[in-house]
């Protein structure tokens, strides 16, 4: 793994190009430039790697998902919003071959040469146009062929053409005032439109559920959606309250993803596992990727660990000391002793750093996404301090030919 920079003299045209080209229009993160000047090339050794563990990783993931939607008293450690458990008994009608199922597992390089990976986005996983178009703006501002990469946009639609007819009404739901939303959404939505899908762009809560079928109530655009593919979180979904998002969970309508996936999402997912292995699964992959997962109060201010919200996302209130900015690590050891149930303490892994020009060095995140069951490429951020959050710059993930 290394990190190739792009030409200096390159880099103003390779940006204007991922924001008109890629959809990369929120290149910007406060005062942080969110487009990394570097390409990060991977070996075909190291791509086989992780796609043979991210296999096994979402084979587990699969059978867990099935025996805790079969026995949801082994949900309970979970501690998922009030809301959300309320509705989880409506899913017995789940049928995996119905949906589409796409999760992306975050892989971190570490200083004894291994892999670690933080988490499964199991939810509402992103990164979808850096992992299709920025890998090729950059081979072609690198000017070299001895680079390939494969297009997580080309293999996600192939899998929605799988399960939906042709010229059938997709709904891609997300939250429509931000435009980093948006952006993931446009994507895929010309991506589709262009092999003939009718797509309607809405909110949570432009459905409307009818005999367990979805249809879309805006204006204009009103009828029988044959796909709905969400992008707004399921935690986020309770919290803007919508009138109607119950139906989402006992949904016949192909869904990308469906709410089941939740069951993963959540960082206290591993609390489970010994309850899931005396009920047939089994997590020895599992066990070697992901560093040792305990409760706040069994971890008792141990400083070998650090704290997660269960619920987080893009690496908000991670309490990596070294991380955190002015008093933020007061704030999260505040907060997880006010609401312990909601964080998970969780071993540090010694993330490796990545050296680029002039004494440079990064830390390095590599999503490797699943659609299906099948590998479909790879979505990567780089860091300059061991968590990778808002702040951290998106780079494309090419990997070296032979």
């Amino acid at each position: 793994m290394k990190l190739v920079p792009i030409p200096k003299e390159k880099y103003n045209e390779y940006r204007i190009n991922l924001m008109f080209d890629a959809y990369k229009w929120d290149p910007q993160f406060l005062d942080n430039n969110t487009i990394a000047k570097y390409a990060l090339v991977i070996t075909n050794a190291e791509h086989k790697e992780l796609k043979k563990l991210k296999k096994k990783l979402n084979k587990k993931k699969k059978i867990a998902d099935k025996i805790i939607n079969n026995n949801l008293k082994l949900a309970k450690n979970l501690k998922l919003p009030e809301k959300i458990k309320l509705e989880i008994n409506k899913m017995k009608n789940y049928a995996p071959e119905k949906h589409i199922r796409l999760n992306r597992y975050d892989f971190h390089p570490t200083e004894d040469n291994k892999w670690n990976i933080s988490e499964v986005n199991s939810d509402v996983p992103g990164g979808f146009a850096e992992a299709s178009i920025m890998p090729q703006i950059a081979i072609d501002t690198l000017n070299e062929n001895k680079y390939w990469y494969i297009n997580f946009g080309d293999i996600l639609v192939e899998a929605i053409k799988e399960k939906v007819h042709k010229n059938g009404t997709i709904m891609l739901v997300h939250c429509t005032s931000y435009s980093d939303d948006r952006q993931v959404m446009q994507f895929l939505g010309d991506k589709l439109q262009k092999i003939g899908f009718n797509i309607i762009y809405g909110a949570a809560d432009h459905i409307r559920f009818k005999n367990k079928e979805a249809y879309s109530i805006l204006y204009g655009n009103t009828g029988k959606l044959d796909c709905i593919i969400r992008f707004t979180p399921l935690e986020w979904l309770i919290e803007i309250k919508p009138k109607h998002w119950q139906g989402y969970f006992d949904t016949i309508t192909t869904s990308c993803n469906h709410p089941i996936a939740m069951f993963a999402q959540t960082k206290r997912f591993p609390l489970i596992w010994e309850e899931l292995e005396k009920n047939g699964a089994s997590f020895n992959t599992w066990k070697k990727l992901l560093p040792k997962t305990i409760e706040v109060k069994v971890a008792k201010n141990n400083p070998e660990y650090i704290y997660k919200p269960a619920c987080g996302r893009v690496g908000e209130k991670i309490s990596i000391k070294e991380a955190c900015i002015d008093d933020e690590y007061e704030k999260i050891i505040k907060d997880v002793k006010k609401h312990p149930n909601k964080y998970i303490a969780q071993k540090k892994f010694k993330s490796k750093k990545i050296l680029g020009e002039n004494g440079e060095s990064f830390h390095v995140c590599i999503g490797s996404y699943c659609v299906n069951g099948k590998h479909a490429g790879y979505y990567a951020r780089i860091s300059t301090v061991p968590r990778i959050d808002s702040n951290s710059a998106d780079i494309p993930v090419l990997i070296e030919r032979g």
